[in-house]
């Protein structure tokens, strides 16, 4: 064990550079330590305190590269969160090979994808089950199991689902839960009665400020877009709690030429997943969503929240403020309320600053640069790497370094960043140009 602690040290340090980090923080070093131990683990911490990254990479550094068969299952409530940690441990560059399934994806995609199996297989409850009904994957070589955002699969009902992947998996020699809130209890199907319990729910302390924005009665919408225009120049999400409201909120920021991309579960997967590429690379400001964005989804550049809509009780507020002053950078929250109503105790509870209009106006936010996005048909199945894109898009497309954004990688397709001055010359320049052995379409994603 001695001689392995040099290497694992390394090995976690090659890990932590793909994501400029230097060293984990006091949950990260503690899970990390637990889960590679073998305990069965329960991790409660807020959102935004790096929970993916603490079940990741001990799991990682457990997996035996001679077993050809799934060794490890993590199961999530939504497909946005199953891709962001595929993602995520594709970035770990670790030689495993690593696949994501769930709703509103191609089954034929998922099956092709499974042909050779994944080390690391990530998904949806509802998803998952499906595959394993279908599949004939061998379920004995599964050893570890994760629920990650375990109470927000049960909230949004997979609990049948994740029951019934529990018994066909038999022996599990390792459970792993994860949750931002200890307001659920442990589901009895697990068989979990004692697990190792590493709760920092009360010693991460976000550098979050909670604000309130009164509204003179009847002008909620035009407080929301003074807000809006003052933070203009930072990404933030306007959260509202149904999609009826969502629409009525976005076709006024369009009628006001507010660029903003929305999100909401009743949203067609492609769009969901466009929207989130164009919010991570820059190219829009602004996300407007229900809750569905509250929890999982790891955009850490957000400055800003909006609550356009009281969120009904304390966890979702708690959620939803999550989603900013992540990882120790600093956040603010602003409270939109009628002038007049009386706010939650909850909401009080954090002593919110009141902030008016006027002092946002003065804070000269510095603009940003816009930015478009270009979707490009090839990805990793073509053998495409982000160098490769990159290397195209310098010499054929002529750019210069600091004209080129983030480059988002998948399975069948890219999304590349550029500065939107150029984005229409760029496309000239690249479309029908050949990546390896393939000729690849360059459009505008609008």
């Amino acid at each position: 064990m001695k001689a392995e602690q040099p290497k694992r040290k390394e090995v976690l340090k090659s890990f932590l550079e793909k994501f400029d980090i230097s060293t984990l923080n006091p949950m990260q070093t503690e899970a990390r330590k637990a889960i590679y131990a073998g305990n069965d683990v329960a991790v409660l911490s807020p959102t935004g305190s790096g929970k993916t990254l603490a079940f990741l990479l001990p799991i990682i550094e457990r997996l035996d590269p001679n077993i050809s068969e799934v060794q490890a299952l993590v199961l999530v409530p939504s497909r946005e969160l199953a891709m962001q940690i595929e993602q995520v441990a594709r970035k770990l560059g670790s030689g495993f090979k690593i696949n994501a399934v769930y709703g509103g994806r191609s089954g034929a995609l998922d099956k092709a994808d499974l042909k050779h199996r994944p080390a690391l297989l990530i998904g949806t409850p509802g998803r998952i089950a499906d595959r394993f009904r279908r599949d004939d994957i061998d379920l004995s070589r599964i050893k570890t199991l994760v629920l990650d955002e375990f109470d927000k699969s049960l909230e949004v009902g997979f609990e049948r689902e994740m029951s019934e992947i529990v018994r066909s998996l038999g022996v599990v020699e390792q459970r792993v839960l994860t949750s931002a809130t200890d307001a659920v209890a442990i589901p009895k199907f697990l068989g979990l009665n004692d697990p190792l319990t590493i709760d920092y729910l009360n010693q991460h302390r976000p550098q979050l400020t909670v604000k309130t924005i009164a509204s003179p009665v009847g002008k909620r919408l035009e407080t929301l877009r003074s807000t809006v225009d003052a933070l203009k120049g930072q990404p933030g999400i306007i959260f509202c709690n149904f999609k009826e409201s969502l629409h009525e909120v976005s076709d006024f920021l369009f009628d006001h030429a507010v660029e903003h991309e929305c999100f909401y579960g009743g949203l067609e997967q492609i769009d969901r997943e466009r929207a989130l590429v164009k919010f991570r690379n820059g190219t829009c400001q602004l996300l407007l969503a229900t809750d569905l964005a509250a929890r999982g989804l790891d955009i850490p550049e957000i400055k800003f929240i909006i609550h356009f809509e009281l969120p009904y009780h304390s966890n979702e507020f708690t959620h939803r403020n999550g989603r900013t002053a992540r990882m120790n950078a600093e956040g603010a929250a602003y409270v939109l309320h009628t002038e007049g109503k009386r706010l939650p105790d909850f909401i009080k509870s954090t002593n919110p600053e009141t902030e008016s209009l006027q002092a946002l106006r003065a804070a000269k936010i510095k603009d940003t640069e816009a930015w478009s996005t270009l979707y490009i048909t090839g990805g990793r199945q073509d053998k495409i790497s982000k160098g490769d894109i990159a290397g195209m898009f310098f010499k054929t497309g002529g750019l210069s370094k600091d004209e080129l954004g983030i480059i988002e990688l998948q399975q069948n397709c890219a999304f590349v960043a550029v500065k939107r001055t150029i984005a229409h010359r760029v496309i000239e320049r690249t479309n029908n140009q050949r990546l390896k052995k393939k000729k690849v379409r360059v459009t505008l994603v609008r």
